[in-house]
């Protein structure tokens, strides 16, 4: 990951390019990068200066990664969040839906047991006027057998 750094180390001018695009970098700075004095080439202070702002970028570039990677986490929280709002959403229509489910099945038992009851009605209305029926169609034997009797002594009777 660091060794896109290491291709800027050719020249001093690029380094001093590089310096002056970073924020919080002084223009005195950049001169002391640019003039490799014979003291400094000694003790190695412009490698020195040149390492510490390559570190300095990766640790803007490691930033600049762990903002990406924020707003990416905050994106997926979000998304996850409005998914969640949406199954809740959807869990609630379900909730009502088999609570109008549950109200149609109490309904449809209650109309069954409406049924029940009118066909038990309509079973002893049955018994009863086959009760009636026979009653009356012993009615109507007697009144025939007494028909038969009254006939049988007109029938009996002299004619005068």
């Amino acid at each position: 990951m660091f060794e896109k750094f290491k291709k800027g180390e050719s020249t001093q001018q690029d380094a001093g390019m590089m310096e002056q695009e970073k924020p919080g970098f002084t223009a005195e700075q950049a001169k002391i990068a640019e003039k490799p004095a014979v003291s400094d080439s000694a003790i190695g202070i412009g490698d020195l200066i040149n390492k510490r702002t390559k570190l300095e970028e990766a640790i803007d570039y490691v930033g600049l990664m762990i903002k990406n990677l924020k707003d990416k986490r905050t994106k997926l929280e979000k998304e996850i969040e409005d998914e969640s709002v949406d199954i809740k959403n959807l869990k609630e229509k379900l909730v009502k839906v088999g609570e109008y489910i549950e109200e149609e099945n109490r309904g449809i038992r209650d109309l069954s047991n409406k049924r029940s009851m009118v066909e038990r009605e309509a079973d002893e209305v049955g018994v009863l006027i086959n009760n009636l029926r026979n009653r009356l169609a012993n009615i109507d034997s007697v009144v025939e057998s007494e028909a038969n009797k009254v006939k049988t002594i007109k029938d009996s009777r002299p004619e005068a």
